[in-house]
Formats: structure tokens, C-alpha cells, sequence
């Protein structure tokens, strides 16, 4: 263990023994032990599916209560404003912020305090980066390649940076430190809020929740998604699922929640786990791009996942499906809605009226029609796979060069890559070189070197899954299109071959 790993071990003891004296437990019995878990879970680590998490140090059952987070444990903006009366009496005097910079500020204030918050275990183990949108760099946000993407990164990030100014006369105010009054001091605090909190009934902005925070992510509807690239963070979970399989927990909440009889956070076995398994938490249907903006991390496998599709304007006009409900599923299939605009788009205007409701009933309306829908699907996907910087070959190439040189902690340009990666690569050391200078990046690269490397790969991997979906839908359309070849013996008459003359 080296001294890094040592201290760290060392901080989460100290963590684990605070949270078991305020009462955090993952046992049903109130006796206070030096460390909260234990009887239910332990801390455990994961490479390949979330790095640290908890695991079950026995079997449990669905439903079954597995931790509780005392209210008095959470920090919320009114658990902060109620423990320091010169911090509520500064906010009185600035009451334009919103909840979440609210809570923002509380937590850079405990964070100022030093030993003496009455948080400071728990501060101390936080992490001291996260690679959500706000915190991406000119480089990284351009190497997600897609407008939509782009645009939505430099949104957030425009979004950060006005946050902050509005919240600066209040921080100054506070006589913080300097170090936490700058720019970066507020997205590392702000990324702790929107990866960590979770939802409270009386806040908006939601909780920080010690140890609660260390269940890693299973996207609802797929747990095993979860598989892919995770990290420790938690929000609100949404849709509950209702155990009806043990009628001891039957009214019970599965996945997590306050409960005001209890008072206290109290999460539940999402399903049965085996000893030694990674146990995870649901909070919330998300595709990859917003598991970026609001986690910093996105799954290799994510069934929530789309694509949105550039589409001509005429398309919106001839139904009146919503225009985010029109996009290609993770697995490459076009959504139900897409489908039904497309196939009335392409049926003659004098005709549409005809037909509407069936194609708004999900039916092919013609074996004419449905083969010209995904020849243009074909054609717009291959379209759209050309204009993009780089092939998908390009972007596993320059994965595999990023991974390599992460192992190694060795930058040095690379030999043997495509022409479109192998440029990609040698930019990015360009861009480094530029902002830390040259000693910092190719040998012994700096921690900021580190960080940027990370959210760069991280651009990359989002990148290469919505070309691997496009890719996916392609071939899709083309398997029906050989499906509704007559000479594979199609029925070529549907409904609307019956209808129409």
C-alpha cells in the first residue's frame, strides 16, 4: 500500500467511525459500533464497474432495509444555516440564489471551517475532482464532435460560470479562503451537488447523505448496464419498484427515500443480492450525454440511452408528436415515434389524412413506404457517420492509445495510429503543452494534465457509442429493407395497399 492509499485508507476509518457515533447503521439494531457498516454491506472496490462501492457482506433479500442516514447526519442548506447563525444572517442579506447555490455555498462555507465543521469526516473523504460537462475544457468539449453535444457542454459550462458570479459578493461576504472563492473552488463544490445530493422533501437542492453516496449507479430498466463505466454518485430515485414478493417489505420502497416516521434516509435491496456482490441504486432514467452533464460518467451499456437525428422541418409538420420523442434507441432501432412521423412524411399529402391513424397506431402503412423510410434512415445515419472528424476504427484506436498511455503515465506521441487519431493526439498534446507546459505532460504528467486526459477519454467514449448506435441503426434498416424484398417471399400488400387504390 503506498503512502497515498495508506492516508486515504486512513480517512475513510476515521469517516466510517463518525458516521456509526451520528448514527448512520446498516443494521436493524441501534447498537453503535466503530463503524457503520458491516452487517449488511462493506466498502469494496470495483475496477470495471464504478471503482469504489458497497457490496453485500451477506445475502439480501429485495426490500430489505439495508442502511439508514439519520436526518441529523445529512447536510442540507437548513442543517448548515441552523449549526451557524453568521452564515444565515450573511444569506438574509443575499436572498436572489437559487436552492442549489445555496446548498453550493453551505458547503465551501463547511469546507472553510476546517476541523471545525461538524462535517469535517465526511468532507475530508470527498473527491477532490469530477469530470462532469461544467468542468470540461475547450479541447475536450470540441472532441464530442457532435453540435448537440457541444452545444449543450458549453451551455452548462456558461451556466456555471454565471452561478458563480451571482454567488461571488456572497462568498467574499463570508471571508472564505481565497482558494475557495475562485471559479474553481465553485465547480468542484457544484459537481459535488449535482453527483452526490439526494432528494429531500423540504429542499429542492436535495441532501448530501454520508455513505449514502457510496452506491454506485444500475440505469433503471437494465441493472447490469451498470457494468460499464460508473461512478459513486446519487440522486433521487425515481419510480420506485414495490417488492411483492416478501410481504414484510411489501409496502416498502425499493431503492431509497426519507421517511419522516423514521427520520431518516433509508434505502432499500433493489433486488436480491449474493454475498460479495456489488450493491447498486437506481435514481433515474438518463442518456449518456446527461449522465455526463449531471454525474460525469456514462455506461457502455445504457438502455436509456438515444441518439436524436438532424430532421427536415416539413417532418414536424405532418403529426404532432413531441420533437424529443422522435430519436434512435440505444440498440439502434428507430423509436416508435419516429417511425410513425417518418411513415406519414413519406405517404402523399392528399393521402396522409387517410392513414394517420394507423401509422399513429405504430403499422407499417405500405411495404413501399416502409422500405423508403429506412432507406432514408440508411442514407441520412451514413450521412451523418461522414461528416464526423472520425471513423469509428478511429475512435477505438485512439481509446486504446489513451488507456496505453494512462498505464504507462506516458504521453509521448504515438507511432502506429490512424491519420484522423493519431492528429487528435498529437493536438491534445499541443493543447497541454500550451496550458501547463511541455515537463507537465509527456513524462510524469501533472494532476491537471491527469484530469484533462480523463474528460477527453470520457469525450471520446460518448462519442464512439452514438456513432456505434448510428452504425447499429443502419444496419437495422438494412436487414428490414432485405426483409421486404419480394423475392424473400414478403406479403409486399399491408393495410394501406388494402385502403388506398
Amino acid at each position: 500500500m503506498t503512502e497515498m492509499e495508506f492516508q486515504q485508507q486512513a480517512i475513510l476509518t476515521i469517516f466510517l467511525k463518525w458516521a456509526a457515533e451520528h448514527g448512520v447503521s446498516d443494521s436493524p439494531s441501534s447498537y453503535v459500533s466503530s463503524s457503520c457498516l458491516g452487517h449488511s454491506l462493506c466498502i469494496s472496490n470495483f475496477p470495471e464497474a464504478g471503482g469504489r462501492g458497497l457490496a453485500a457482506v451477506r445475502e439480501l433479500k429485495k426490500g430489505e432495509l439495508i442502511l439508514r442516514v439519520p436526518k441529523s447526519a445529512l447536510m442540507t442548506s437548513d442543517s448548515v444555516l441552523d449549526k451557524d447563525h453568521e452564515i444565515a444572517h450573511a444569506f438574509n442579506l443575499h436572498r436572489k440564489l437559487s436552492s442549489t447555490q445555496v446548498l453550493t455555498v453551505c458547503l465551501l462555507a463547511e469546507m472553510n471551517k476546517g476541523r471545525r465543521s461538524a462535517w469535517y469526516p465526511y468532507l475530508m473523504q470527498l473527491p477532490r475532482s469530477c469530470d462532469i460537462l461544467a468542468s470540461f475544457g475547450p479541447f475536450e468539449t470540441k472532441a464530442l464532435q457532435v453540435e448537440d453535444a457541444i452545444w449543450v457542454t458549453e451551455k452548462v459550462i456558461s451556466k456555471a460560470d454565471s452561478d458563480w458570479r451571482e454567488a461571488i459578493i456572497l462568498l467574499k461576504h463570508l471571508e472564505l479562503k481565497p482558494q475557495l472563492v475562485t471559479f474553481k473552488a465553485w465547480l468542484w463544490a457544484s459537481a459535488m451537488i449535482s453527483t452526490r445530493t439526494l432528494h429531500v422533501p423540504w429542499d429542492s437542492a436535495g441532501c448530501l447523505c454520508p455513505v449514502g453516496d457510496f452506491f454506485n449507479y444500475a440505469a433503471p430498466g437494465d441493472e447490469l448496464a451498470a457494468t460499464g463505466i460508473s461512478s459513486n454518485v446519487l440522486d433521487d430515485a425515481e419510480d420506485p419498484f414495490v417488492d411483492t414478493e416478501n410481504s414484510d417489505c411489501s409496502s416498502r420502497l425499493i431503492d431509497g427515500g426519507y421517511e419522516e416516521d423514521l427520520a431518516a434516509y433509508c434505502f432499500y435491496a433493489k433486488k436480491n443480492y449474493r454475498l460479495g456482490e456489488q450493491v447498486l441504486l437506481s435514481y433515474g432514467t438518463y442518456t449518456n450525454l446527461e449522465l455526463l452533464e449531471h454525474y460525469g460518467f456514462l455506461l457502455n451499456r445504457n438502455p436509456n440511452d438515444k441518439v436524436i437525428i438532424p430532421l427536415e422541418n416539413d417532418i414536424f409538420a405532418c403529426h404532432s408528436w413531441p420533437a424529443d420523442s422522435l430519436y434512435i434507441q440505444h440498440d439502434g432501432k428507430p423509436s416508435f415515434a419516429l417511425l410513425s412521423a417518418l411513415r406519414l412524411w413519406k405517404t402523399p399529402q392528399n393521402q396522409r389524412k387517410l392513414v394517420g391513424y394507423l401509422a399513429l397506431s405504430g403499422l407499417q402503412l405500405s411495404t413501399e413506404n416502409e422500405t423508403i423510410v429506412m432507406k432514408w434512415l440508411v442514407s441520412n445515419g451514413q450521412a451523418i457517420l461522414r461528416n464526423l472528424p472520425s471513423t469509428i476504427e478511429d475512435d477505438q484506436s485512439l481509446l486504446g492509445a489513451i488507456d496505453k498511455a494512462q498505464q504507462i503515465q506516458s504521453f509521448e506521441k504515438p507511432k502506429t495510429l490512424p491519420s484522423a487519431a493519431a492528429m487528435e493526439f498529437c493536438k491534445f498534446l499541443e493543447c497541454m503543452e500550451t496550458c501547463y507546459g511541455a515537463s507537465e505532460v509527456v513524462l510524469a504528467p501533472s494532476l491537471k494534465v491527469k484530469r484533462s486526459i480523463e474528460r477527453w477519454k470520457l469525450a471520446v467514449q460518448w462519442r464512439l457509442r452514438y456513432k456505434q448506435t448510428l452504425l447499429d441503426c443502419i444496419s437495422y434498416c438494412s436487414h428490414t429493407i432485405a426483409s421486404l424484398s419480394p423475392e424473400n417471399g414478403t406479403n409486399c400488400r399491408t393495410i394501406q395497399d388494402q385502403i388506398l387504390p
